[in-house]
């Protein structure tokens, strides 16, 4: 290796190393806004229907959310179809598995959220916190497995559309923050304007 590929390949890894321990006080602030009013809500609210124990359960699958809806609101993974549709997806076979195959645990456990791994990857959904919504649904308390499909619109959504609409509001209250990121959107836009450029580049050289 050449002495100036040696020079660029210690730049980059001097770069990559500043990015990874930056300290952004701004963006660790609103990261912990979001994540505090997010599952402080979930909680005010869930208190009022699920006992203590309930609650352990379903925070932990929200919490798992909060780390990416607030603290990685670029990743794909953090979008509002992936966060909405991930967790009501693998709610909604958590209660099927548990209804059909409730027993064995062992059978019934790792069949829910392989199955809901599965859907969220075909619906393009993929969510990491879902596979915890579908596990909940099986190896939660009696009262939320005789919930039902309720367990899908109440705890599930009120708690995701609550951890939506507070990472709408924080991660848009500054300029370096966008949330979603609409990458969707945008991905089917650049395609076409390279086309049409594409097209009059070589009318021109036709000419």
């Amino acid at each position: 290796m050449s002495q100036k590929k040696k020079n660029t390949s210690l730049r980059k890894a001097r770069y990559v190393l500043y990015k990874e321990t930056l300290v952004d006080f701004k963006e660790h602030f609103w990261t912990f806004i979001g994540s505090f009013f997010g599952i402080g809500l979930i909680a005010l609210t869930q208190s009022q229907s699920l006992d203590k124990l309930e609650n352990i359960f379903l925070i932990g699958s929200f919490g798992a959310s909060s780390v990416l809806i607030y603290g990685a609101i670029q990743s794909p993974l953090a979008q509002p179809r992936n966060l909405v549709g991930g967790h009501l997806i693998s709610a909604f076979i958590g209660v099927c598995v548990y209804k059909l195959v409730p027993d064995p645990i062992w059978i019934s456990a790792p069949l829910a959220v392989s199955l809901s791994i599965v859907a969220m990857q075909m619906t393009k959904t993929l969510h990491p916190p879902g596979g915890a919504t579908a596990l909940i649904a099986v190896i939660g308390t009696q009262k939320i497995k005789d919930l039902g499909f309720m367990y899908v619109l109440s705890p599930v959504l009120t708690g995701v559309l609550i951890l939506l609409l507070v990472a709408i509001v924080a991660n848009n209250l500054t300029k370096n923050r966008k949330y979603p990121t609409n990458s969707r959107l945008t991905k089917y836009i650049k395609p076409r304007k390279i086309r049409l450029r594409d097209v009059t580049k070589n009318r021109t050289n036709l000419q």
